[in-house]
């Protein structure tokens, strides 16, 4: 079997339709080579307990650990029995408990004394971590009747014992006896590093390191093993991406240079202010690509107000003195229309080209948004497809069949993160030849990340703020342990407002009653285990009502969500930025964008519901005048609890490229590349992306060799094949439109 076939067996013809469908359905792995690639979580020694005080709730987990007591109680009238078992590892106590039928088998076998291997979901009951029916498999000889399983299970239990991502559906040792019956193949496979690399490297064979991560004999087997997975998912996922940076650079455009005295000189000489250094020098990094005849692919990160939209408009500018159009993409309506208010407010005259009162140096800048009326959309398609407009700002509505360029020479995309690449690469085909891309983000990213997930555009860097723009103050109200907090929480805001600012309070839903629908028939699928689930999240429309009849009684409160009539959304924006609204209620569609330089408070209720990178990102919309900014993040998480660390990390710093680090370290069990980037699975299991910067550096050092001297690897057919095993198509595709 060559590499190929080996890895893309179907497991179902190795393990069975049942168990092929379990892994199919709830682990998402369909072939041998998903199988091998799903690595163990952790590994457990014989005669090592687990620490049981650190088990995560509502999690399925793995404990290895001995029964202490076992004891059956009656309950309803003698009608009801249940067994609860305590496990110790002599730090911390666990509960076990078994009801009805399920009594009797783990009656007789989980007996004081015993060691067993515990599968199951942790929950809280009577305030004490428990599992409810766990799946189980005794590690002690004694245990076992048949003495043919004897040999079997202390060869489960003699060495290090793998412990895998588990679902409900499947436990860890039915993974793992799942493995034993495809390691064979992975004798087979053909190993894609080029041999001079990997002696270069000193690295371990892959069907030796496939062998030593699943079933080590020694610590050092394991470490081993993961150096060498490590290097291949950097590696094959870096020469993918450089495979496309030089495709890009293969590919023509117009080059647009300079044009003294035209639009943007106009422009700067206007401005009221000065650009700062970072702006400066990443314009100037911007102007150099855009002068080249291959398209410009550019990251522009930023920190919350850096001034990214300053940037992005002067190379709009750049461009339409050349004699092409920019189209500047938001993610919402909302933000669309507040950068065209912001960009047609900074141009002045300049943006009313053609127009009476106009500058002749000017240009027409024009809105499209789903919402429009018909007349005014059929305008802004002229406007569009004769060049009359020289700058377009949109949301999805831009990339439609019927939009037509005269000459689209930039694309500006606002929040890459919330944008699908196909979405990206609709618009890109609208040139004569593909435009220059400049793709714009607030959530900074760590250089690792910007190295996986945007390895396909050279990076720009904003990391000092304005001149003029305050600190912003945040502290945790934790609103459980402390009401009179939250009371006071509201009382700042009022004295925000008496002194003449305005303020905003974010809630993580509406609370309409589409929602309450959707909420409703969740509820319906819920299990027994999900009783003790928590309350549901506050929600706008309610919160808003409880803040305009009590605690800001007198205020202009008012609401804003995803769900209101586009126009409605508008005019609530409007008139907030106008000063007529003193306390904006909204969900995170404010997140994003929104520039009211007068509102310098905020209060962020269920504020443990929202990720790191969010809360920074909400946060960025106070201070941005010359008043001080306050952010209040409310919580009834109790002090003990992660989502309680997490606030306090954010409350500490207003650093983002700290707190983007943070995050990751979080989340470090989750999907780094994710649905957010591509929509399918990434094929990273065992580089973590936040420690493995020296890896994922080198990896990228060697595959731009590689691909400078054989872009289409065709002396490496065995890389070809991993590339096409690793990066399945939909995922090539992603790299593809970058």
């Amino acid at each position: 079997m060559d590499r190929v076939s080996a890895f893309d067996e179907p497991l179902k013809k190795l393990l069975g339709g049942a168990t092929a469908k379990v892994m199919a359905e709830h682990l998402d792995l369909h072939t041998v080579g998903d199988l091998l690639h799903h690595y163990p979580r952790r590994y457990e020694e014989r005669g090592r307990l687990t620490a049981l005080a650190d088990l995560p709730l509502d999690e399925h987990v793995t404990v290895v650990a001995q029964v202490a007591d076992a004891r059956v109680l009656m309950f309803n009238n003698g009608r009801g029995k249940r067994l609860e078992v305590t496990l110790t590892d002599g730090h911390g106590r666990l509960q076990l408990v078994f009801f009805g039928h399920g009594v009797h088998k783990p009656h007789k076998e989980l007996l004081p004394g015993r060691r067993a291997m515990f599968a199951g979901k942790v929950s809280v009951f009577n305030r004490k971590m428990q599992l409810a029916h766990p799946t189980y498999q005794l590690l002690d000889a004694e245990s076992v009747d048949e003495a043919g399983a004897t040999e079997a299970v202390d060869a489960f239990a003699g060495r290090l014992l793998p412990i895998y991502p588990a679902c409900k559906q499947l436990d860890s040792w039915r993974i793992a006896k799942a493995v034993d019956t495809v390691l064979p193949s992975a004798q087979e496979v053909v190993d894609p590093l080029p041999p001079s690399l990997r002696e270069g490297r000193g690295f371990t064979a892959l069907p030796e390191a496939l062998l030593k991560v699943h079933r080590p004999q020694t610590k050092a087997d394991i470490a081993e093993a993961r150096d060498r997975l490590k290097w291949d998912e950097a590696f094959v996922l870096q020469v993918a991406l450089a495979r496309r940076r030089y495709a890009d650079t293969q590919l023509p455009a117009a080059a647009r240079g300079p044009r003294p005295g035209g639009l943007l000189d106009a422009f700067d000489a206007k401005l009221p202010f000065t650009l700062t250094d970072g702006q400066r020098k990443v314009s100037k990094e911007i102007f150099d690509d855009l002068a080249t005849e291959h398209p410009m692919h550019r990251l522009l990160q930023g920190e919350v107000g850096s001034g990214k939209t300053m940037v992005a408009l002067r190379a709009m500018l750049r461009v339409v003195d050349a004699g092409g159009q920019a189209a500047m993409l938001a993610p919402t309506e909302v933000l669309a229309q507040q950068h065209h208010r912001s960009i047609t407010e900074m141009m002045g005259e300049l943006a009313e080209g053609g127009m009476l009162g106009g500058s002749e140096q000017g240009t027409k800048v024009v809105l499209l948004t789903g919402s429009m009326g018909v007349a005014a959309r059929r305008k802004a398609l002229l406007d569009l497809v004769t060049g009359e407009a020289g700058i377009v700002i949109g949301t999805h509505a831009l990339i439609e069949d019927k939009v037509r360029f005269h000459d689209l020479g930039l694309v500006v995309v606002d929040e890459q993160h919330r944008f699908g690449v196909e979405q990206r690469d609709a618009l890109r085909s609208k040139g004569k030849q593909p435009p220059h891309l400049l793709v714009m983000t607030a959530t900074p990213i760590p250089r690792t990340v910007a190295m996986t997930v945007f390895g396909d555009l050279e990076t720009s860097v904003l990391d000092q703020l304005p001149a003029g723009r305050s600190p912003i103050a945040s502290h945790v109200v934790p609103a459980k342990d402390k009401p009179h907090f939250l009371s006071r929480a509201w009382e700042r805001v009022r004295e925000e407002v008496e002194n003449g600012h305005q303020a905003y309070v974010v809630c993580p839903r509406i609370g309409d009653d589409a929602e309450d629908e959707a909420a409703g028939k969740k509820a319906k699928k819920k299990t027994p285990e999900d009783d003790g689930e928590k309350r549901p999240p506050l929600a706008v429309l309610e919160i808003a009502e409880q803040l305009a009849k009590g605690a800001l009684a007198g205020l202009r409160v008012e609401v804003l969500h995803g769900r209101m009539n586009p126009d409605d959304k508008d005019d609530v924006m409007r008139r907030f930025a106008a000063g007529d609204v003193d306390v904006l209620v909204a969900t995170t569609v404010i997140e994003v964008g929104v520039n009211v330089p007068n509102a310098t408070a905020m209060v962020i209720m269920d504020a443990d519901r929202f990720g790191v990178s969010q809360l920074h990102q909400l946060r960025g919309r106070v201070g941005r005048g010359s008043a001080p900014g306050l952010c209040l993040l409310v919580s009834e998480a109790h002090e003990a609890a992660p989502a309680r660390a997490r606030l306090s990390a954010v409350a500490a710093t207003l650093d983002g490229f700290e707190l983007s680090r943070i995050d990751l370290e979080q989340r470090r069990e989750g999907d780094v590349l994710g649905q957010a980037q591509s929509g399918v699975r990434s094929s990273l299991r065992m580089l973590t992306v936040i420690d493995d910067e020296e890896v994922i550096a080198a990896a990228r050092e060697e595959a731009v060799a590689i691909v400078a001297a054989d872009p289409e690897l065709t002396r490496l057919p065995e890389l070809r094949t991993a590339l096409d095993a690793l990066l399945d198509k939909e995922r090539e595709q992603y790299l593809d439109k970058g």
